[in-house]
């Protein structure tokens, strides 16, 4: 399998999770917070800030992979990493399960972060390849 096709395959499973994430928090089912030891109330609101912060980043991951912006793509998973990682710190600061601070936020940041270094160095690959010779230089 080509570099191409598994970053194409990793970032599709990352913007399809994240939208799936985003309805979860957001549509009526039994909402869970990983981590923290004293669940939001569904009248916090933050069911609805969460879900629409994770449908937002996995629509703009989305349009950029549908429309092949493979490195805006990569800088833009790189970006999105920075949630999860918001998460666990959140987590961990409110003396949450440590296991499921990194296990879940960590890890999950982490995948989306090697997802947006891989496209990075995929696209970097193909502009050094296509990049035109330099002139030669009169004597």
């Amino acid at each position: 399998m080509s570099l191409k096709k598994l970053n194409t395959v990793l970032a599709t499973a990352v913007v399809l999770f994240t939208l799936y994430l985003g309805l979860s928090f957001l549509l009526p089912f039994e909402a869970s917070f990983p981590g923290l030891p004293n669940w939001p109330s569904g009248d916090s609101g933050f069911p609805i800030v969460k879900g629409s912060r994770e449908i937002a980043m996995g629509l703009a991951m989305g349009i950029l992979l549908m429309t092949g912006h493979r490195r805006a793509l990569g800088w833009v998973l790189l970006m999105v990493a920075v949630a999860p990682f918001g998460d666990m710190v959140n987590v961990l600061a409110h003396h949450g399960s440590m296991a499921a601070a990194f296990g879940i936020h960590g890890l999950t940041a982490a995948l989306i972060a090697v997802t947006g270094l891989l496209i990075l160095r995929e696209t970097g690959n193909a502009r050094k390849a296509t990049a035109p010779a330099p002139a030669a230089q009169p004597a």
